[in-house]
């Protein structure tokens, strides 16, 4: 063959372990227990990442961690409003690569659920609609309505036909197995009535005629046509049932967290109580399962919706906002994944038996002649319980679920957890200037002044006041509503009262801040009284309103509007009397002049580096240079200090800051119960602080020197004490029982082998580089805590800390067995554990 050939055959068998997914066809069809590839049975597990709410840069490194924490499929919404800002104008650039995003994620040889909607909800702006969508004439959002029905078929159509040309669907050779239409419309159907039913046959209908090759998957929507599945999303989907008995049970969405809103405290849910969602679910039948979200990501630019929907998008998902695995959650599902696919075969052979031998406890068995697993639930919110199985007796803790890939040996309980956890932290550095591209500014910053009031040529003047939406079409956020009214008495106090929709308001009286006021996540409404000083005279009143991202869900939430709708009344002039101004001619102005000439880009030459910097000043644009901080962390900018605006890196928009929003202090605990039904309302953290101060802003938009951060501030702050913020890890800490069962990797060896495999305590450094250089803590005995706060109980072994620096300093990784044989007993007769907690450097 010579070296030549033998060069191309490598090359070949290369390619084809690389790229294999996407070269070979496979033939996807389902039957009742699951979706059925090239004529196998699957059981999948699905991760949500939404490819715009990271870069491209990004991907592959996030896709690689879903690999490898057991995800088969990579779920993602298409988002109309990115791909066709303009009515047939499309961007399917940088961020917007959809095709680049599917091939990575077959590149790494996993499957895609590709959700078309096109209506996605998301918490994204307008859910996913574009704005011109709203001005079609006699257009209705999600019913039967023709010219919505043209439009909503145009675009699923462009999606699937360049899905098409890429050959990415599964009967390509791609990897596209699954697409769905719609998007929880089963929620709002009763508010549409008998248009709300036929819309849905159509979108059935109309989705299936384009011919993919795939199934097509509506979720929420029990009356799906036979055409399509349906599915299920929620917190816990163990108790679904699909609508046809030909359909298996899927569930779409498993929400790992929930959402941030600006106003709000920071949700998160503890894995325990996921796993247990999980293994109830596959325990129940179903054989698809997707988080939501794997990965969350960021609200870039003006994408969040809500309103009020912050600018972090992390939702406490496995890997975090800024591509961090985030520890225990991703280790312990990774485990929970491994124990379900050692039941693969048995849950694809049949339907399970369920049985209930005492209250809050359920056993379902899948058994062939040739296979057999099983899963033991104790659903008691408080009390633990011992089953009696096939002879055994098994301890299962409250709220958790015991699987057993054999029907005999525990691979994985749901509450104990074999993973290590980590702290993560922010190291904070200030903000680095490159001072000499600032000319003669002495700060390093230099700045604009955005005019109160009008000062744009395009403003025009109705009568009465406009709803905002309609007259901005969302181009900006702002909206200025300005009038000037006669007064005689010199220095008049008086109110001024405002109506509006939402979502936030300045008021200026003379070209001077009066008061600003703000909605919230459950009430965007305002319903403000403004006391204000007249002069005597001409009086200008300038209001700025403003949006925070559209409405994503709802009933016609297309409909609601936002703005200073009205009444504006001057309440408490001379005499006592009232002055209505809502019927008065306005003059309006949509957007910032500061938009219009462009200084976001920081390119504008109206820079002013002269004067002494302007602090604590409304309508305010700021720029500065800046070095990149060292390093490859995950990059933050700290805006404690401002207010609220919008900031730009390098020209690119990094989103809506606003540290000034501070959360209830109600509602927090500083540990939460995972036992129990999770509510978006049961587990928050960060209650009496600002909803969030750190902004990330993605590495491949930084250069080493000469970057470019521009601001805009609305209500006034200190751009001196912005910083910046690299995230590192701080700890890697396991705790691990003498209950535990032993770790899944060693399950095979341990039941072929008839050995029996005790507990062992796992760590590793999350980077391959870096080694455990000192132990914090380490502790057999009763030890208590979580990591960073451990302390040692009423019992320890004073060998604990030897033993395990002996096992880990100076590697990347180390195992420790939890017995007495490695510690010997310090408290006879006691359940023990060990804790530990290393540095990697």
């Amino acid at each position: 063959m010579g070296m030549r050939g033998t060069q191309i055959l490598f090359f070949v068998f290369w390619f084809l372990g690389t790229y294999a997914p996407t070269l070979f066809c496979a033939n996807v069809q389902y039957d009742h227990r699951a979706l059925v590839i090239d004529g196998k049975r699957r059981v999948l597990i699905s991760g949500s990442i939404h490819y715009p709410r990271s870069t491209p840069e990004m991907w592959p490194d996030l896709i690689q961690k879903s690999k490898d924490g057991g995800l088969d499929v990579i779920e993602t919404y298409v988002f109309w409003n990115l791909h066709e800002p303009v009515r047939g104008q499309y961007n399917f650039e940088g961020r917007n690569d959809l095709v680049k995003f599917v091939k990575t994620v077959a590149a790494a040889g996993l499957y895609v659920h590709l959700r078309v909607g096109p209506y996605a909800c998301a918490e994204w702006n307008y859910g996913g609609f574009p704005l011109w969508l709203h001005f079609i004439p006699g257009i209705q959002f999600r019913t039967d309505n023709e010219p919505f029905k043209a439009e909503m078929q145009r675009f699923t159509a462009k999606i699937v036909d360049l899905m098409k040309q890429e050959s990415l669907y599964a009967s390509q050779g791609g990897p596209i197995i699954l697409s769905q239409i719609e998007n929880e419309y089963g929620n709002i159907e009763v508010h549409y009535g008998a248009a709300g039913k036929s819309y849905v046959k159509w979108a059935a209908t109309m989705a299936t005629s384009l011919d993919t090759g795939v199934p097509w998957v509506m979720c929420q929507q029990a009356d799906a046509p036979d055409s399509v599945i349906n599915t299920c999303n929620g917190f816990y989907c163990d108790q679904f049932t699909p609508n046809s008995n030909a359909t298996p049970k899927m569930w779409t969405e498993n929400w790992t967290g929930w959402f941030l809103s600006f106003g709000g405290s920071v949700p998160f849910r503890p894995v325990e109580d996921l796993a247990f969602s999980v293994a109830r679910f596959f325990q129940r039948g179903g054989t698809f399962q997707n988080y939501y979200m794997y990965h969350g990501g960021t609200n870039f630019g003006r994408t969040s919706g809500g309103p009020f929907i912050a600018t972090s998008y992390d939702y406490d998902a496995p890997i975090d906002e800024y591509g961090f695995i985030r520890q225990p959650k991703w280790g312990h599902l990774k485990d929970v994944h491994k124990a379900i696919k050692l039941c693969e075969e048995a849950l694809i052979a049949t339907d399970p038996t369920i049985t209930s031998p005492g209250p809050n406890l359920e056993i379902a068995v899948y058994k062939t002649e040739a296979v057999c697993a099983a899963f033991l639930a104790n659903v008691d919110t408080a009390s633990d319980a011992t089953v009696n199985f096939n002879g055994n007796s098994y301890h299962l803790p409250a709220w958790s679920v015991s699987i057993l890939p054999d029907c005999k040996n525990v691979a994985l309980n749901t509450a104990k957890i074999n993973s290590a956890s980590t702290i993560s932290s922010f190291t904070t550095e200030s903000l680095k200037e490159d001072i000499g591209s600032l000319e003669a500014s002495t700060s390093g910053w230099s700045w604009i002044s955005e005019p109160v009031g009008i000062s744009k040529a395009d403003s025009f003047s109705r009568v009465g006041l406009l709803e905002q939406i309609n007259t901005t079409a969302d181009i900006s956020d702002y909206l200025w509503y300005s009038i000037s009214i006669e007064n005689d008495d010199t220095g008049a106090q008086t109110v001024l009262h405002i109506e509006s929709l939402g979502h936030a308001l300045h008021a200026f009286i003379n070209g001077k801040l009066a008061g600003s006021h703000a909605g919230n996540s459950e009430k965007a409404k305002l319903n403000v009284d403004i006391p204000i000083t007249l002069v005597a005279g001409t009086n200008a009143i300038d209001l700025l309103s403003l949006t925070v991202g559209l409405q994503n869900y709802g009933e016609f939430f297309d409909t609601w509007g936002a703005g200073i709708t009205g009444p504006v009344i001057l309440k408490g002039l001379e005499n006592g009397s009232t002055l209505d101004l809502s019927s008065k001619k306005w003059t309006y102005q949509v957007g910032l002049k500061g938009e219009e000439l462009g200084p976001s880009s920081g390119s504008s030459g109206q820079w002013n580096t002269e004067s002494t910097l302007p602090k604590d000043q409304p309508l305010t644009w700021y720029k500065t240079n800046f070095d990149a901080p060292s390093g490859s962390n995950p990059v933050a900018i700290d805006f404690t200090g401002m207010g609220k605006g919008e900031a730009w890196v390098n020209g690119q928009s990094i989103g809506r800051y606003w540290p000034t929003y501070i959360s209830s202090n109600a509602g927090c605990t500083d540990s939460c119960n995972y036992r129990g039904h999770y509510s978006s309302s049961k587990c928050h953290k960060n209650c009496g602080k600002p909803s969030q101060t750190l902004y990330h802003v993605p590495r491949s938009w930084l250069k080493p020197n000469g970057n470019i951060l521009v601001l805009f501030e609305e209500r006034g702050g200190d751009p001196t004490q912005i910083s910046f913020a690299t995230k590192d890890i701080q700890s890697l800490c396991a705790h691990v029982s003498e209950t535990h069962p032993p770790p899944l990797d060693l399950w095979n060896s341990d039941t072929e082998s008839g050995t029996k495999v005790g507990p062992v305590l796992s760590l590793k450094c999350s980077d391959h580089k870096q080694l455990i250089s000192s132990i914090k803590f380490a502790s057999y005995g009763t030890p208590l805590g979580t990591c960073g706060n451990f302390n040692h109980g009423h019992c320890s072994s004073n060998k604990a800390m030897s033993i395990v620096q002996k096992a880990c300093i100076g590697s990347s990784s180390c195992n420790v067995g939890v017995s007495t044989d490695t510690f010997g007993d310090p408290c006879k007769g006691v359940k023990k554990s060990l804790a530990v907690e290393v540095t990697c450097t």
